[in-house]
Protein backbone atom coordinates (compact mmCIF):
# COMPACT_ATOMS: atom_id res chain seq x y z
CA UNK A 1 0.00 0.00 0.00
CA UNK A 2 1.36 3.42 -0.95
CA UNK A 3 1.01 5.84 1.95
CA UNK A 4 0.65 9.59 1.73
CA UNK A 5 3.23 11.88 3.33
CA UNK A 6 3.03 12.35 7.09
CA UNK A 7 2.58 16.11 6.57
CA UNK A 8 -0.95 15.45 5.30
CA UNK A 9 -1.91 14.08 8.71
CA UNK A 10 -1.68 17.59 10.14
CA UNK A 11 -4.09 19.30 7.70
CA UNK A 12 -7.64 18.79 6.54
CA UNK A 13 -9.35 19.62 3.28
CA UNK A 14 -10.03 23.36 3.08
CA UNK A 15 -13.41 24.12 4.67
CA UNK A 16 -14.83 25.86 1.60
CA UNK A 17 -13.75 23.00 -0.65
CA UNK A 18 -15.68 20.57 1.53
CA UNK A 19 -18.71 22.77 2.22
CA UNK A 20 -19.15 23.99 -1.35
CA UNK A 21 -19.25 20.37 -2.47
CA UNK A 22 -22.22 19.92 -0.12
CA UNK A 23 -23.80 23.10 -1.52
CA UNK A 24 -23.34 21.85 -5.11
CA UNK A 25 -25.16 18.61 -4.23
CA UNK A 26 -28.05 20.61 -2.80
CA UNK A 27 -28.15 22.76 -5.94
CA UNK A 28 -28.19 19.62 -8.11
CA UNK A 29 -31.17 18.44 -6.08
CA UNK A 30 -33.00 21.62 -7.04
CA UNK A 31 -32.57 23.49 -3.75
CA UNK A 32 -32.63 27.31 -4.24
CA UNK A 33 -29.31 27.94 -2.49
CA UNK A 34 -28.14 31.51 -1.88
CA UNK A 35 -24.38 31.52 -1.30
CA UNK A 36 -23.20 34.20 1.13
CA UNK A 37 -20.25 32.19 2.32
CA UNK A 38 -17.19 32.66 0.13
CA UNK A 39 -15.63 35.99 -0.86
CA UNK A 40 -15.48 35.34 -4.59
CA UNK A 41 -16.41 38.57 -6.42
CA UNK A 42 -19.44 38.11 -8.67
CA UNK A 43 -18.73 41.38 -10.48
CA UNK A 44 -16.69 41.55 -13.69
CA UNK A 45 -13.36 43.30 -14.21
CA UNK A 46 -13.38 46.60 -16.04
CA UNK A 47 -13.93 46.09 -19.82
CA UNK A 48 -10.52 47.68 -20.48
CA UNK A 49 -8.89 44.88 -18.51
CA UNK A 50 -10.56 42.17 -20.57
CA UNK A 51 -9.77 44.06 -23.78
CA UNK A 52 -6.09 44.27 -22.82
CA UNK A 53 -5.95 40.52 -22.20
CA UNK A 54 -7.73 39.71 -25.47
CA UNK A 55 -5.44 41.98 -27.47
CA UNK A 56 -2.37 40.42 -25.86
CA UNK A 57 -3.36 36.98 -27.15
CA UNK A 58 -2.17 37.94 -30.63
CA UNK A 59 1.24 39.28 -29.63
CA UNK A 60 4.31 37.34 -30.65
CA UNK A 61 5.42 36.31 -27.18
CA UNK A 62 1.96 35.65 -25.77
CA UNK A 63 2.19 31.87 -25.62
CA UNK A 64 5.81 31.40 -24.58
CA UNK A 65 7.11 30.69 -21.10
CA UNK A 66 7.18 33.93 -19.15
CA UNK A 67 9.69 35.35 -16.69
CA UNK A 68 9.47 34.07 -13.11
CA UNK A 69 9.57 37.73 -12.06
CA UNK A 70 6.72 38.80 -14.32
CA UNK A 71 6.74 41.39 -17.09
CA UNK A 72 8.79 44.52 -16.30
CA UNK A 73 5.74 46.69 -17.08
CA UNK A 74 3.65 44.69 -14.58
CA UNK A 75 6.20 45.23 -11.80
CA UNK A 76 6.38 48.91 -12.76
CA UNK A 77 2.59 49.31 -12.47
CA UNK A 78 2.61 47.49 -9.13
CA UNK A 79 5.24 49.96 -7.93
CA UNK A 80 3.18 52.88 -9.27
CA UNK A 81 0.10 51.51 -7.50
CA UNK A 82 1.91 51.47 -4.13
CA UNK A 83 3.36 54.91 -4.68
CA UNK A 84 0.05 56.42 -5.74
CA UNK A 85 -2.18 54.84 -3.09
CA UNK A 86 0.15 54.33 -0.14
CA UNK A 87 3.03 56.74 -0.73
CA UNK A 88 5.41 53.75 -0.60
CA UNK A 89 8.41 53.80 -2.92
CA UNK A 90 9.45 50.38 -4.24
CA UNK A 91 12.21 49.32 -6.63
CA UNK A 92 10.24 47.48 -9.32
CA UNK A 93 13.35 45.52 -10.31
CA UNK A 94 14.17 44.22 -6.84
CA UNK A 95 11.43 44.77 -4.24
CA UNK A 96 8.33 43.41 -6.01
CA UNK A 97 7.55 39.85 -7.06
CA UNK A 98 4.29 39.13 -8.95
CA UNK A 99 2.53 35.98 -7.78
CA UNK A 100 -0.18 33.69 -9.10
CA UNK A 101 -2.47 34.96 -6.38
CA UNK A 102 -1.32 35.90 -2.91
CA UNK A 103 -2.32 32.45 -1.61
CA UNK A 104 0.71 30.93 -3.33
CA UNK A 105 2.79 33.62 -1.67
CA UNK A 106 1.85 32.24 1.74
CA UNK A 107 3.33 28.89 0.75
CA UNK A 108 6.40 30.37 -0.99
CA UNK A 109 7.25 32.60 1.97
CA UNK A 110 6.83 29.72 4.40
CA UNK A 111 9.07 27.46 2.33
CA UNK A 112 11.66 30.22 2.01
CA UNK A 113 11.94 31.06 5.70
CA UNK A 114 10.73 28.18 7.86
CA UNK A 115 12.61 25.10 8.97
CA UNK A 116 11.05 22.10 10.66
CA UNK A 117 10.24 23.03 14.26
CA UNK A 118 10.31 26.80 13.72
CA UNK A 119 7.34 28.59 15.27
CA UNK A 120 4.88 30.91 13.59
CA UNK A 121 2.62 33.46 15.29
CA UNK A 122 -0.86 33.17 13.77
CA UNK A 123 -3.83 35.35 14.76
CA UNK A 124 -6.97 33.73 16.14
CA UNK A 125 -9.26 34.30 14.24
CA UNK A 126 -7.56 34.45 10.84
CA UNK A 127 -7.40 33.10 7.30
CA UNK A 128 -7.09 29.30 7.79
CA UNK A 129 -4.36 28.95 5.15
CA UNK A 130 -1.76 30.48 7.51
CA UNK A 131 -2.17 27.48 9.80
CA UNK A 132 -2.42 24.78 7.14
CA UNK A 133 0.65 25.99 5.26
CA UNK A 134 2.64 26.28 8.49
CA UNK A 135 1.81 22.67 9.28
CA UNK A 136 2.53 21.50 5.74
CA UNK A 137 6.08 22.83 5.97
CA UNK A 138 6.37 21.14 9.40
CA UNK A 139 6.67 24.33 11.39
CA UNK A 140 4.60 24.92 14.55
CA UNK A 141 1.62 27.31 14.71
CA UNK A 142 1.50 29.45 17.85
CA UNK A 143 -1.84 31.24 18.07
CA UNK A 144 -2.23 34.70 19.53
CA UNK A 145 -5.63 36.00 20.56
CA UNK A 146 -7.62 38.67 18.80
CA UNK A 147 -10.96 39.53 20.36
CA UNK A 148 -13.75 42.06 20.18
CA UNK A 149 -12.84 43.59 23.56
CA UNK A 150 -9.43 44.59 22.20
CA UNK A 151 -10.78 45.72 18.83
CA UNK A 152 -9.45 42.59 17.10
CA UNK A 153 -5.89 43.91 17.48
CA UNK A 154 -2.87 42.08 18.97
CA UNK A 155 -2.26 42.41 22.68
CA UNK A 156 1.47 43.09 22.76
CA UNK A 157 1.73 42.59 26.52
CA UNK A 158 0.41 39.06 26.08
CA UNK A 159 2.70 38.45 23.12
CA UNK A 160 5.73 39.44 25.17
CA UNK A 161 4.84 36.75 27.70
CA UNK A 162 5.37 34.02 25.09
CA UNK A 163 8.71 32.30 24.65
CA UNK A 164 9.53 33.86 21.29
CA UNK A 165 12.98 32.38 20.77
CA UNK A 166 11.79 29.91 18.12
CA UNK A 167 9.37 32.26 16.36
CA UNK A 168 10.43 33.05 12.80
CA UNK A 169 7.30 34.55 11.23
CA UNK A 170 4.26 36.53 12.43
CA UNK A 171 1.18 36.69 10.24
CA UNK A 172 -1.08 39.73 10.40
CA UNK A 173 -3.88 40.82 8.08
CA UNK A 174 -5.19 44.37 8.12
CA UNK A 175 -7.82 45.15 7.07
CA UNK A 176 -8.49 42.06 9.15
CA UNK A 177 -10.06 38.98 7.66
CA UNK A 178 -12.62 37.87 8.82
CA UNK A 179 -13.72 40.78 11.05
CA UNK A 180 -13.16 43.70 8.67
CA UNK A 181 -11.35 45.82 11.28
CA UNK A 182 -8.96 48.25 9.64
CA UNK A 183 -5.35 48.64 10.68
CA UNK A 184 -3.68 51.85 11.82
CA UNK A 185 -0.19 53.22 11.33
CA UNK A 186 0.22 53.13 15.11
CA UNK A 187 -0.51 49.40 15.08
CA UNK A 188 1.90 48.83 12.21
CA UNK A 189 4.61 50.79 14.05
CA UNK A 190 4.17 48.51 17.07
CA UNK A 191 4.36 45.43 14.85
CA UNK A 192 7.57 46.59 13.18
CA UNK A 193 9.13 47.40 16.55
CA UNK A 194 8.07 43.97 17.82
CA UNK A 195 9.57 42.27 14.78
CA UNK A 196 12.87 44.10 15.14
CA UNK A 197 13.09 43.39 18.85
CA UNK A 198 12.57 39.66 18.46
CA UNK A 199 14.01 39.15 14.94
CA UNK A 200 10.64 38.03 13.57
CA UNK A 201 9.54 38.45 9.97
CA UNK A 202 6.22 40.34 10.02
CA UNK A 203 3.96 39.61 7.04
CA UNK A 204 0.87 41.71 6.40
CA UNK A 205 -1.66 40.07 4.11
CA UNK A 206 -3.45 43.07 2.60
CA UNK A 207 -6.03 42.19 -0.10
CA UNK A 208 -9.01 44.20 1.22
CA UNK A 209 -7.70 47.77 1.49
CA UNK A 210 -9.76 49.22 -1.35
CA UNK A 211 -13.22 47.87 -0.58
CA UNK A 212 -15.48 50.21 1.44
CA UNK A 213 -12.39 51.78 2.98
CA UNK A 214 -11.65 55.51 3.07
CA UNK A 215 -8.25 54.98 4.67
CA UNK A 216 -6.18 52.34 2.85
CA UNK A 217 -2.78 51.86 4.45
CA UNK A 218 0.22 49.57 4.08
CA UNK A 219 2.62 48.28 6.71
CA UNK A 220 5.43 49.38 4.35
CA UNK A 221 4.53 53.00 5.14
CA UNK A 222 6.24 52.58 8.50
CA UNK A 223 9.85 53.77 8.63
CA UNK A 224 12.21 50.78 8.64
CA UNK A 225 9.43 48.32 7.78
CA UNK A 226 11.40 46.76 4.93
CA UNK A 227 14.00 45.56 7.45
CA UNK A 228 11.59 43.03 8.97
CA UNK A 229 8.37 43.01 6.94
CA UNK A 230 6.81 41.72 3.76
CA UNK A 231 3.40 42.65 2.42
CA UNK A 232 1.14 40.53 0.25
CA UNK A 233 -1.49 42.09 -1.97
CA UNK A 234 -3.82 40.90 -4.68
CA UNK A 235 -5.95 42.02 -7.60
CA UNK A 236 -8.58 39.39 -6.78
CA UNK A 237 -10.92 41.52 -4.69
CA UNK A 238 -9.72 44.99 -5.68
CA UNK A 239 -10.32 44.49 -9.40
CA UNK A 240 -12.73 41.50 -9.48
CA UNK A 241 -10.01 39.22 -10.84
CA UNK A 242 -10.14 36.35 -8.35
CA UNK A 243 -10.01 33.63 -11.00
CA UNK A 244 -7.16 35.33 -12.84
CA UNK A 245 -4.79 34.63 -9.93
CA UNK A 246 -2.70 37.80 -9.79
CA UNK A 247 -1.00 38.91 -6.60
CA UNK A 248 2.30 40.30 -5.44
CA UNK A 249 4.70 40.34 -2.52
CA UNK A 250 6.72 43.43 -1.60
CA UNK A 251 9.77 43.87 0.60
CA UNK A 252 13.52 44.26 0.56
CA UNK A 253 15.63 42.58 -2.11
CA UNK A 254 17.02 39.87 0.22
CA UNK A 255 13.53 38.74 1.23
CA UNK A 256 12.22 38.89 -2.32
CA UNK A 257 15.18 36.92 -3.67
CA UNK A 258 14.54 34.19 -1.08
CA UNK A 259 10.89 33.90 -2.17
CA UNK A 260 11.91 33.94 -5.85
CA UNK A 261 14.28 31.04 -5.23
CA UNK A 262 11.28 28.95 -4.17
CA UNK A 263 8.87 30.30 -6.79
CA UNK A 264 11.24 29.71 -9.70
CA UNK A 265 11.19 26.01 -8.84
CA UNK A 266 7.40 25.86 -8.61
CA UNK A 267 6.05 27.40 -11.84
CA UNK A 268 7.11 28.64 -15.25
CA UNK A 269 5.73 32.15 -15.13
CA UNK A 270 2.29 33.78 -15.28
CA UNK A 271 0.37 33.71 -18.58
CA UNK A 272 1.23 36.74 -20.70
CA UNK A 273 -2.37 37.79 -21.40
CA UNK A 274 -3.25 37.79 -17.70
CA UNK A 275 -0.23 39.99 -16.96
CA UNK A 276 -1.31 42.45 -19.64
CA UNK A 277 -4.80 42.53 -18.16
CA UNK A 278 -3.33 43.15 -14.72
CA UNK A 279 -1.33 46.09 -16.07
CA UNK A 280 -4.55 47.62 -17.39
CA UNK A 281 -6.30 47.05 -14.06
CA UNK A 282 -3.57 48.73 -12.05
CA UNK A 283 -3.87 51.81 -14.25
CA UNK A 284 -7.54 52.33 -13.36
CA UNK A 285 -8.20 55.47 -11.35
CA UNK A 286 -10.22 56.20 -8.23
CA UNK A 287 -13.46 56.18 -10.24
CA UNK A 288 -13.15 52.39 -10.34
CA UNK A 289 -13.06 52.13 -6.53
CA UNK A 290 -15.94 54.58 -6.24
CA UNK A 291 -18.09 52.49 -8.57
CA UNK A 292 -17.34 49.29 -6.67
CA UNK A 293 -18.05 50.93 -3.33
CA UNK A 294 -21.44 52.17 -4.55
CA UNK A 295 -22.42 48.59 -5.34
CA UNK A 296 -21.01 47.11 -2.14
CA UNK A 297 -22.55 49.85 0.03
CA UNK A 298 -26.03 48.92 -1.18
CA UNK A 299 -25.34 45.25 -0.61
CA UNK A 300 -23.91 45.83 2.85
CA UNK A 301 -26.99 47.78 3.98
CA UNK A 302 -29.13 44.80 2.98
CA UNK A 303 -26.78 42.37 4.75
CA UNK A 304 -27.19 44.50 7.88
CA UNK A 305 -30.93 43.97 7.56
CA UNK A 306 -30.44 40.23 7.20
CA UNK A 307 -28.14 40.13 10.22
CA UNK A 308 -30.77 41.96 12.28
CA UNK A 309 -33.37 39.43 11.14
CA UNK A 310 -31.13 36.81 12.75
CA UNK A 311 -30.84 38.94 15.94
CA UNK A 312 -27.12 39.38 15.33
CA UNK A 313 -25.07 42.43 16.30
CA UNK A 314 -22.30 43.93 14.17
CA UNK A 315 -19.96 46.88 13.71
CA UNK A 316 -21.05 49.18 10.88
CA UNK A 317 -17.59 50.79 10.68
CA UNK A 318 -15.63 47.79 9.40
CA UNK A 319 -14.24 47.57 5.86
CA UNK A 320 -13.73 44.95 3.20
CA UNK A 321 -15.83 42.35 1.50
CA UNK A 322 -17.62 40.84 4.51
CA UNK A 323 -19.90 41.56 7.44
CA UNK A 324 -18.78 39.92 10.68
CA UNK A 325 -21.73 39.44 13.02
CA UNK A 326 -22.13 38.20 16.57
CA UNK A 327 -24.79 35.59 17.18
CA UNK A 328 -27.40 36.23 19.87
CA UNK A 329 -26.90 34.87 23.38
CA UNK A 330 -27.97 31.28 23.86
CA UNK A 331 -26.64 29.91 20.56
CA UNK A 332 -23.86 27.49 21.51
CA UNK A 333 -22.42 26.62 18.11
CA UNK A 334 -21.87 28.81 15.06
CA UNK A 335 -21.49 25.73 12.85
CA UNK A 336 -24.73 24.19 14.06
CA UNK A 337 -26.46 27.52 13.49
CA UNK A 338 -25.28 27.94 9.89
CA UNK A 339 -26.07 24.27 9.10
CA UNK A 340 -29.61 24.86 10.35
CA UNK A 341 -29.92 27.98 8.16
CA UNK A 342 -28.52 26.07 5.18
CA UNK A 343 -30.97 23.19 5.57
CA UNK A 344 -34.07 25.16 6.54
CA UNK A 345 -33.59 28.37 4.53
CA UNK A 346 -31.17 27.23 1.81
CA UNK A 347 -28.75 30.06 2.66
CA UNK A 348 -25.04 29.40 3.06
CA UNK A 349 -23.26 31.63 5.60
CA UNK A 350 -19.75 31.07 6.98
CA UNK A 351 -19.34 30.06 10.64
CA UNK A 352 -16.72 32.08 12.50
CA UNK A 353 -15.14 28.93 13.90
CA UNK A 354 -13.38 28.08 10.64
CA UNK A 355 -11.11 31.07 11.34
CA UNK A 356 -10.19 29.89 14.84
CA UNK A 357 -11.66 29.24 18.26
CA UNK A 358 -12.15 32.98 18.84
CA UNK A 359 -14.62 32.90 15.97
CA UNK A 360 -17.09 30.89 18.01
CA UNK A 361 -20.29 32.85 18.47
CA UNK A 362 -19.80 34.75 15.17
CA UNK A 363 -20.83 34.30 11.56
CA UNK A 364 -19.56 35.98 8.39
CA UNK A 365 -21.62 37.19 5.45
CA UNK A 366 -20.02 37.79 2.05
CA UNK A 367 -21.00 40.80 -0.05
CA UNK A 368 -20.54 38.71 -3.20
CA UNK A 369 -24.25 38.29 -3.83
CA UNK A 370 -26.56 40.54 -5.84
CA UNK A 371 -29.04 42.87 -4.16
CA UNK A 372 -31.85 40.71 -5.51
CA UNK A 373 -30.39 37.59 -3.90
CA UNK A 374 -29.91 39.32 -0.56
CA UNK A 375 -33.48 40.64 -0.64
CA UNK A 376 -34.63 37.07 -1.36
CA UNK A 377 -32.58 35.83 1.62
CA UNK A 378 -34.22 38.41 3.88
CA UNK A 379 -37.67 37.33 2.68
CA UNK A 380 -36.96 33.75 3.74
CA UNK A 381 -37.00 34.93 7.35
Amino acid sequence: MIRTANRLNSVEEYYFSRKLREVRIMLAEGKPIINMGIGSPDLAPDPRVIEAMNKAMFEAKAHEYQSYQGLPELRKEMANFYLQHFGVSLDDNAEILPLMGSKEGIMHISLAFLNEGDEVLIPNPAYPTYTSVTELVQAKPVFYDLNEQNGWKPNFEQLEQHDLTKVKIMWVSYPHMPTGVNGTLELFEKLIAFGKKHKILIINDNPYSFILNNNPISILQVKGAKDVALELNSLSKTYNMAGWRVGMVMGNVQFIDAVLKVKSNMDSGMFYGIQKGAVAALKLGKDWFKLQDEIYTKRRKLIFQLAMKLNCTFDKNTVGLFVWAKLPEGIDSAEAFIDKVLIEKNIFITPGTIFGSNGEGYIRFSLCATEERIVEAISRF
